[in-house]
């Protein structure tokens, strides 16, 4: 995708439309490309340009997409991060992705001069909102710089974006996402007509994510966005009335949460075409509470990975199935094998391998990943499925030692090694549990050290300084040792 000819498109064809809107501003197209135009004038005046990595480490806010697009017009690498995290997770992957640029909110313990001094590749900090020492303040500034830029050619192949979807703690692990990648969820959605001119969508995703990435290049199909900082229930419920959204997508907490509330059964949402829940719940109690108030709107899930510019599965909305993830788009090869590499029939189980021109190249700068997760153009994908008959997909279960809190991905590990860092702390596993709301909870199972005593809320205080809130375990529980097979390996199942 060339995003610049696809806002000199959107321009020209929308003018005076809106196309964005956060708390209650409007954004129209000419001020959108005029924006991104001033943000690309300032990247070049700083030195950015063709391959320079820029991170973006913001909460959800209209500069975040100015951001990405700026970058992508003038052919650089986006590195979103996820603005939860604490600034010493960030610092690795900052080092790891050889960012010469972040942008930057001025979360608690923002410390400009500490950050560059452990990220060597670090030229400059740029802050949206506010003044701070030893950076560059852009709002005050950025109406300064020309509201036209120049529209390039951009080599499709060339690297878009790094995603990081594991902790930081351990090996990182960046996502490489080309610009031809950009177009895998526009593609996938218009696939199915999914899309139509004019709709409009609330996004309380991320931006830092493939859900959110997804929701923002909707708007080269004419979709109005209307984004969210944080995600909050009753706000998202108030915002898919007042804007009269025609689609979401939600993570299963998201969706639970707002079919939870009392307000939801005397709400109204006649426009409301279809929800993609990823992941989502099987209660049969919340599926009919949302029928009977949208009994006109289609609910469905949807498939795919980061490492697979998601979606890649999807149902066609005239013959979902419950249950059932949908069935890939043509430019994808599904397959399910067993544990010796082989195809299996229909019905039955194995892992879920994906071949398809939005796979990823690899993971950055980690050979030895990509080479074991990538094979022969197949992503392993380490989740459990099985095809029915119709060719439909079914999601079984996970291979990959992985907890997903809420629609995101937490590895145990990661949260192991730092409550692995408390003094008090002999032994420790930690291991995802079945949650109604959250789908997984995450539960820590730990030894302390003899004469040692510990409790739940000292872990957890330690957990909150070290990690990100959704990180931090729910669940502690304290033993005398842990299960460990012959060769010493500890029993995760058994600790389920």
């Amino acid at each position: 995708m060339n995003v610049g000819k696809e806002i000199e498109r959107m321009v020209s064809e929308k003018g005076e439309k809106i196309g964005l809107v956060f708390e209650g501003k409007e954004y129209t197209w000419n001020e959108i490309g005029k924006t991104v135009n001033r943000y690309a004038n300032f990247l070049k005046s700083i030195g950015a340009g063709k391959g320079e990595k820029v991170a973006i480490y913001l909460p959800n806010m209209p500069e975040y997409i100015f951001l990405y697009f700026a970058i992508f017009k003038i052919g650089g690498i986006s590195v979103p991060l996820d603005s939860r995290l604490k600034i010493e997770e960030i610092i690795p992957l900052l080092s790891h992705s050889g960012c010469k640029y972040l942008f930057t909110y001025t979360p608690k313990g923002f410390n400009p001069s500490f950050i560059k001094e452990k990220v060597k590749n670090l030229k400059e900090i740029i802050t949206i909102s506010e003044n701070y020492p030893d950076t560059i303040h852009l709002n005050q500034m950025i109406d300064k710089y020309p509201s036209d830029f120049p529209v390039s050619e951009i080599d499709e192949n060339s690297i878009s974006s790094i995603f990081y979807t594991s902790g930081t703690t351990g090996i990182p692990k960046g996502v490489i996402w080309t610009y031809r990648h950009l177009d895998s969820p526009v593609e996938s959605l218009k696939y199915y007509n999914y899309i139509k001119d004019g709709d409009t969508t609330v996004c309380p995703l991320p931006l830092s994510h493939n859900g959110g990435i997804a929701a923002a290049l909707l708007l080269f199909l004419g979709v109005k966005l209307v984004l969210m900082e944080r995600y909050s229930p009753l706000k998202l419920l108030e915002l898919m009335k007042e804007y009269r959204a025609s689609f979401v997508f939600l993570v299963p907490s998201m969706f639970v949460g707002m079919l939870n509330l009392k307000e939801f059964e005397n709400t109204k949402l006649p426009h409301l075409r279809w929800v993609a829940v990823f992941g989502a719940p099987s209660s049969p109690e919340l599926l009919e509470r949302f029928r009977k108030t949208c009994p006109d709107a289609k609910l469905f899930s949807g498939y795919g990975l980061t490492e697979s510019a998601a979606p890649n599965v999807l149902p066609p909305l005239d013959k979902i199935k419950p249950g059932s993830v949908g069935k890939p788009v043509p430019w994808m090869e599904v397959k399910i094998i067993d544990e010796n590499g082989k195809e299996v029939p229909a019905g039955k189980t194995g892992e879920i391998i994906m071949k398809g021109w939005p796979i990823t190249p690899g993971y950055y700068n980690q050979p030895e990943l990509t080479k074991n997760t990538i094979k022969d153009g197949w992503l392993y994908t380490g989740d459990i499925g099985k095809f029915d008959e119709d060719g439909y997909l079914y999601i079984v279960g996970r291979k990959k030692d992985m907890i997903i809190v809420g629609g995101l991905n937490v590895y145990a590990t990661e949260v192991e090694n730092v409550i692995f860092k408390h003094p008090k702390v002999k032994e420790v596993a930690v291991v995802g549990v079945a949650e109604k709301l959250r789908g997984e909870a995450i539960k820590a199972v730990i030894v302390p050290k003899e004469g040692e005593k510990l409790t739940e809320d000292e872990i957890k205080i330690f957990c909150r300084k070290h990690l990100a809130s959704y990180k931090v375990p729910t669940i502690i529980e304290f033993r005398d040792s842990l299960p460990k097979t012959g060769s010493g390996k500890i029993k995760k199942e058994l600790l389920k």
